[in-house]
């Protein structure tokens, strides 16, 4: 069954892809769309036996996923166009970007000096844990729980930011 399934697949990928591509414009989509139609041929395998129908099972499947694709991004640009300027610069307003900055750079200054290091080293300088525990000469799960600790005292000293930041992006994701 699962030899048959690896076939079918490697057999019908690119004509699905490119036939989902023609209909969604965006090959990234258009490869979801052609692995969610393999998954769901995956859960009726019992139901579909044919090799004809499953071709015709998957265009079916990928056609409608394509649709629904175009549909949702029409909606949701649709939402966002609409949306009123306003009520977004209600949440957001450029001129408190830099008291924002200040509050997440006080946040990070008042780690303890370990986490800070991490943290920084992490996110600032984009090292691996890898690399920062040889620098710092500690173990690898020494740097993830400084790491998790950071994030932990970052989210709670910032947790009225967050709050507006999801405000923020629930309203943009309409």
């Amino acid at each position: 069954m699962e030899e048959g399934f690896k076939q079918c697949f490697q057999t019908y990928f690119e004509r699905l892809h490119a036939y989902a591509y023609t209909i969604v414009k965006d090959n990234a989509e258009a490869k979801d769309i052609v692995q969610r139609a393999f998954l769901k041929l995956w859960e009726k395998r019992q139901e579909i036996n044919a090799d004809g129908t499953i071709k015709a099972y998957l265009y079916k499947t990928v056609y409608h996923l394509s649709l629904n694709a175009v549909r949702d991004l029409k909606t949701r640009q649709k939402h966002l166009s609409s949306a009123n300027p306003s009520v977004i610069n209600t949440f957001y307003d450029p001129s408190e970007e830099k008291e924002l900055s200040a509050r997440i750079r006080l946040g990070i200054e008042n780690l303890p000096p370990r986490c800070r290091e991490v943290f920084i080293k992490s996110r600032n300088e984009g090292k691996k844990y890898s690399e920062i525990a040889m620098e710092m000469d500690i173990s690898v799960k020494t740097v993830e729980v400084q790491m998790g600790k950071a994030l932990r005292l970052l989210r709670e000293s910032l947790s009225d930011l967050l709050v507006f930041l999801i405000c923020f992006f629930q309203i943009l994701n309409l």
